[in-house]
């Protein structure tokens, strides 16, 4: 590992509940690596049971960064993740410590490895308007209205991702643009890094098994009790990390909006649905070397391994 030369990093991507985080555990306990989380909800203090965190033996085992670091009612973002991963990797790599990154929040990933386009700067009287209208006429016209005029980021978002439907509306009624058209034209082309991306994939129904699985294992282990102590503790369903996958349905069953059954069935429907998206996102990153699971942890450490060792003329 040269200090001088770009940080290697060993990126491990795909769809949620594939296998990212113990291959990345693993690999990890080989090299002496550290691990850094490109999750987006993992990010919050309090959400560990629905974010499927790493254990407290996991992250004793291995350390691992952006994990628990703001309150469910703060707001984080692609740019600031770039930021602060950034900053680890390449304190890290000065270090002589190889850094992996393991996550399934695709705009993370694509802004550590090749920066953020330069976007218009928020309208306050916009946002305001675009969440009214939000408000007035319901999350799935909301995003119908997305759909029509930026298809592809529609495909990305959920509906009820609305902050985000939000801010891609702001960008198109501001540049008269799609946003997907911006970052095509950008085409994401800065490379701090020296990447070996691998995604993890399988059969589509073993994943849906596994899903609904973990869903279940997620309930019997107190994710309802999780939700109920965030509103306890003064959060509700504005703030950003209750809004995500899984959180708003069993905020629904706690305000009595629906049985728990009714909820687990739509978490159940909600996240395989994320899942075809997050491979729809990672199927558009050309660089990304797929792998059928399981896959060996020894085998992906020497192969990072031999990729730490190997000069840049070699990549």
């Amino acid at each position: 590992m040269n200090a001088e030369s770009p940080p290697k990093i060993l990126v491990i991507v795909g769809p949620t509940c594939v296998g990212k985080s113990a291959l990345a555990l693993e690999v990890a306990k080989r090299l002496e690596a550290e691990i850094i989380s490109a999750d987006s909800m993992q990010v919050y203090r309090g959400m560990d049971i629905g974010t499927a965190k790493p254990t407290p033996e996991e992250r004793a085992a291995v350390v691992h960064h952006l994990i628990d670091i703001l309150d469910p009612d703060e707001n984080y973002n692609a740019g600031r993740f770039e930021r602060e991963a950034s900053g680890i990797i390449h304190s890290l790599w000065r270090q002589g410590t190889p850094a992996i990154v393991a996550g399934g929040t695709g705009l993370y990933v694509k802004a550590l490895i090749h920066g953020l386009f330069e976007s218009p700067p928020v309208d306050p009287d916009l946002r305001a308007n675009l969440l009214d209208e939000a408000s007035r006429v319901g999350p799935a016209e909301f995003h119908e209205s997305l759909r029509r005029v930026d298809p592809v980021a529609a495909a990305r978002l959920h509906p009820h991702d609305t902050v985000r439907i939000a801010r891609a509306l702001e960008v198109y009624r501001l540049t008269g643009r799609a946003m997907t058209d911006l970052q095509a034209r950008h085409r994401f082309e800065k490379h701090p890094f020296l990447p070996l991306i691998l995604g993890l994939t399988m059969d589509r129904e073993v994943l849906y098994d596994r899903i609904e699985g973990r869903v279940d294992r997620m309930i019997r282990a107190g994710w309802i009790e999780e939700v109920r102590v965030l509103l306890d503790r003064g959060y509700d369903e504005e703030s950003p990390g209750l809004k995500g996958l899984g959180y708003e349905r069993l905020l629904d069953r706690l305000r009595g909006r629906c049985t728990l059954d009714e909820a687990v069935v739509e978490i159940k429907k909600e996240t395989r649905r994320y899942a075809k998206r997050q491979m729809t996102w990672f199927r558009g990153m050309p660089e990304v070397d797929w792998q059928g699971t399981p896959i060996e942890a020894e085998a992906a450490a020497r192969r990072f391994a031999s990729f730490l060792d190997s000069d840049r003329k070699s990549q």
